[in-house]
């Protein structure tokens, strides 16, 4: 068998596998459909390194577990940072013009269609991860641990995460719904 017949046979055998170990970690099906076939490339272009210590499986799921590294990696340099001298005083209270204004009932709120699009236009405007990791606790309720485990941060990262994420979606809501 040469090797574009060795990995198209990878690609039948194992694309349903790699996929559903990757889209928990990501969240979005495009970013795991692209990083799989990013695996496969990866995996065809280095085949001839693969010294047979490990299973392929093994050896293509290290693979993807680089590319999901790195792909966290880059979106981490783009993350938007937040200066948090600009929310809060010497004493760490809000200052008065970025406190948080009242939004009233928010059952309401959330029984909204229109709000309830408003958010998720706030949410595509966050980090994948960060939007990652506020979904997963607060709408998915998963525990710290959970979420930690599956996007390979620390405690002290996800607590910093959702605290910029939810001061970036606080500020998106008031921008595109409560300005209106």
């Amino acid at each position: 068998m040469n090797l574009k017949e060795e990995i198209s046979s990878c690609v039948k055998m194992y694309t349903k596998d790699l996929f559903s170990y990757t889209i928990p970690k990501v969240h979005r099906k495009e970013v795991a459909e692209d990083l799989v076939q990013d695996t496969f490339l990866s995996a065809y272009q280095s085949y001839k390194n693969y010294k047979g210590k490990s299973n392929v499986k093994t050896w293509l799921f290290s693979i993807l577990k680089h590319k999901i590294a790195d792909y966290y990696r880059s979106k981490y340099k783009q993350d938007i940072e937040v200066d948090f001298d600009t929310f809060f005083d010497d004493n760490h209270r809000w200052k008065s013009e970025y406190r948080p204004k009242d939004w009233g009932n928010e059952k309401e709120l959330l029984d909204d269609p229109k709000f309830s699009q408003t958010l998720q236009d706030c949410f595509k405007k966050l980090p994948v991860k960060w939007s990652s990791a506020v979904q997963m606790k607060y709408l998915e309720e998963h525990d710290a641990d959970t979420i930690c485990s599956q996007l390979e941060i620390t405690k002290s990262n996800f607590w910093q995460i959702t605290h910029r994420a939810k001061i970036h979606l606080r500020n998106c809501l008031e921008m595109k719904w409560f300005k209106q």
